[in-house]
Parts: structure tokens; C-alpha cells; sequence
């Protein structure tokens, strides 16, 4: 019942509130459709700026790809280039490497062809001297040889004093030349040419300044060559056919230490070398010789240390 009351009620007070209703409908009906409209604008608007984005990034793709086209076809020359470039310089350089290395092969050959040509001269100038005194000794003339009174051109090199055999003239030329060659053979490499040119100026010169070297240089090849029982004779021929020559210290020292090495000749070497230093004291060899005696278990005489060294008797160059 009440229902129904209410009902009525609704009923017969709904037009009186149907105007008012309406117009609110009808204001956001309005509201929506101008609502709509802003989205279709804002829509388009942003499809517009959507499409010029699109189109920017289209162009921007575009030039990229173009960028990436320049620089590979730049790349592509470039490295062209560089190949065209590299072609071009590694033949010359190619070239220049073959050519230092057959400038320095000929330079390696120049250096031992001329190697050889200086040995070769060395050796043409030693055989035209060889025939030069060859020839100076073909055109000296024969004499009959002078006769020997037992001096040392009786025994060149054995210094035994029996009669030397009849031998050829002796060369031309002056003493000193004839003892320069000898001496300059003998250092320089061929000592036994140079013994046998000493044993020559010996026999041609043996009463000259330089006859004393020339028989010690004899007897110290043969200590060299440790044939101590020559060498202490050749020794001997110095100290007995030159008495206090300027080599008669060193023969001491040296027949001393020849005899040294021949067994059973201890106390000998040991009388030498003590010889030399009562004979030439404070000289070099005598220094040497108290050196081996105290080598021996000797005490060295006291004189030839008891000043300053000296040199001896008169020495003669060479």
C-alpha cells in the first residue's frame, strides 16, 4: 500500500523535474561532443606530427645511407689508391734493395781482388828483389877468396871454426843493407832466410859493428827452435869471437838459460847467469838473470840490484 503511495508520489512529481533533467542532458551531451571534437583534433594533430616525424626520419635514414654509399665508395678508392701506391714504390724499392745488394757483393769482391793483387805484388816485389840480388851477385866479379885467419866467416852458423868450403863472391851492396835485409827476414816472418842472410853478411862482413848481432840473432833461432846444444855453441861464438860486444849480456843470459834446459847443466846455466851479473851489473839481463837463479833456490848476488838498471855496455842499433 505504501508502495503504491509512493509510487503516485514519484509519478506526479516527475514533470516537474523533467525540464531541469533535460537541460543538464542536453548541456553534457554538448560537453561530449565538444569533448570528441578536441580528441579528433588532438588525433589529427598528432597523426600530423606523427607523419612529419615519420618523413624526418625517413629523410634521415635516406642520408645516412647516402653517407654510408660515399664512404664505402671513398673507402674503395682509397684503398685503390693506396694499392695503386704501394704497386708503384714496392717494384722501385725492389729494385734499389737488388741493386745495394750487388753494389755491396762487388764492393766484397773489389775488397778481395784487391786483397789479392796487393799479396800478389807483395810477392812479385819480393821475387824481383830475390832477382835483383841474383843479379847483382851474377855481375860482381870472381875473386879468389881471402884467406880466413879463424874468424867467424870460417863457420857462419855452426861456430865451430873449421875451414868454411870455397862459396860464392859475396854480393854487392854495403853492410848495412846486406844486415838490414837479413833482420827484416828474419822478424817478419821468415826466420830461416834470415839466419842464412846472417850466416852471409857473417862471411862477407864478419869484422863489421853489426857482426855480433848477426851471430846472436843465429844463436837464438836456435834456442827458439830448442836446439839448446846449437844454440848454447852460437852463444859461445858471440862471447868468444866478440869479447864485451853490445850482445855479449844477453848471449849470457840466454846460453844460461839454454843450458838450463839441458840435463845434467844446472850448475853450468847457474855460473853463466852469475858471470853476467858480476860482468854487467844493474843492467836488464842481469834483472833476469837474478830472476832465474832465484827460480833455482839461489840468492841473486846483491850487485845487480843495488841501484837503478842501466844498460849495459854500448849497444849498437838493432
Amino acid at each position: 500500500m505504501k508502495a503504491r503511495i509512493l509510487l503516485v508520489c514519484v509519478l506526479l512529481a516527475a514533470p516537474a523535474f523533467a525540464p531541469a533533467a533535460s537541460k543538464e542532458i542536453q548541456e553534457l551531451q554538448r560537453d561530449i561532443a565538444l569533448l570528441q571534437q578536441q580528441i579528433k583534433d588532438l588525433q589529427r594533430s598528432q597523426d600530423e606530427k606523427f607523419a612529419s616525424v615519420t618523413e624526418l626520419a625517413r629523410q634521415a635514414i635516406e642520408a645516412a645511407n647516402r653517407a654510408n654509399t660515399g664512404a664505402a665508395v671513398i673507402q674503395s678508392n682509397l684503398d685503390k689508391s693506396l694499392r695503386e701506391i704501394q704497386g708503384g714504390v714496392a717494384t722501385p724499392i725492389q729494385s734499389v734493395n737488388s741493386r745495394l745488394t750487388d753494389v755491396t757483393n762487388n764492393v766484397n769482391t773489389l775488397t778481395q781482388a784487391v786483397s789479392d793483387l796487393t799479396s800478389g805484388l807483395n810477392r812479385m816485389q819480393s821475387q824481383l828483389n830475390d832477382i835483383k840480388q841474383m843479379l847483382s851477385v851474377m855481375q860482381t866479379p870472381v875473386q879468389p877468396p881471402a884467406p880466413q885467419t879463424g874468424g867467424i866467416g870460417q863457420a857462419a852458423v855452426g861456430g865451430s871454426g873449421a875451414p868454411a868450403a870455397p862459396s860464392a863472391p859475396c854480393p854487392a851492396g854495403s853492410a848495412t843493407s846486406a844486415y838490414d835485409s837479413a833482420l827484416r827476414d828474419y822478424r817478419g816472418g821468415k826466420a830461416e832466410l834470415g839466419v842464412s842472410e846472417f850466416a852471409e853478411y857473417l862471411r862477407c862482413f864478419g869484422n863489421t859493428e853489426l857482426a855480433p848481432n848477426a851471430q846472436y840473432y843465429i844463436a837464438y833461432y836456435h834456442y827458439g827452435q830448442k836446439d839448446f846444444e846449437t844454440a848454447v855453441r852460437e852463444f859461445d861464438t858471440v862471447l868468444e869471437k866478440y869479447p864485451d860486444n853490445n850482445k855479449s849480456a844477453e848471449a849470457l843470459l840466454y846460453k844460461g838459460r839454454a843450458l838450463a834446459q839441458m840435463p845434467g847443466h844446472k850448475t853450468d846455466a847457474t855460473n853463466e847467469w852469475k858471470d853476467l851479473i858480476r860482468r854487467y851489473p844493474r843492467t836488464d839481463p842481469a834483472k833476469l838473470a837474478c830472476d832465474d837463479l832465484k827460480a833455482f833456490g839461489m840468492n841473486c848476488p846483491t850487485t845487480a840490484t843495488s841501484s837503478a838498471p842501466k844498460k849495459g855496455p854500448s849497444r849498437s842499433k838493432k
